[in-house]
């Protein structure tokens, strides 16, 4: 699979200030992680400390956040994972599917999809209804 790079903005969750940076498209993360530095600088602070199984199938405690990350003129509160401080950023599968976004690895982009609801549970309510 192609990898690739976006850009991307992140602010504090009532700060105005957005740090624009690339950030590498990793589908098989399921975070967005930013370098703890860049974090601290937006001052973003822990909310969680939780478990990710790493490639080498060790399992590692991360702090996480949240922020406010801006991709293509939109924007989301995200959960974000703080990495060494010299991390470099990875965009993670969570976020692609908060932004309804999928990736072309062939062409290096990311291209917007029609989000799901196919949950049943209300369906036989919602067909009585229209009859």
């Amino acid at each position: 699979m192609g990898a690739f790079e976006i850009k991307i903005g992140v602010a504090g969750l009532t700060s105005g200030e957005f740090i624009q940076t690339e950030a590498l498209v990793d589908t098989g993360a399921t975070h967005t992680l930013l370098p703890s530095s860049l974090l601290k600088r937006l001052d973003i602070q822990p909310i969680d400390n939780i478990p990710f199984q790493l490639a080498d199938q060790h399992v590692v405690n991360y702090e996480v956040g949240q922020v406010r990350l801006r991709l293509d003129g939109k924007e989301r509160i995200i959960l974000v994972v703080f990495g060494e401080p010299d991390a470099s950023p990875l965009i993670g599968a969570t976020t692609l599917e908060l932004f309804n976004l999928e990736v072309d690895p062939v062409g290096k982009r990311l291209f917007p999809v029609v989000g799901l609801m196919k949950w049943c549970g209300h369906s036989e309510k919602i067909l009585n209804s229209r009859f």
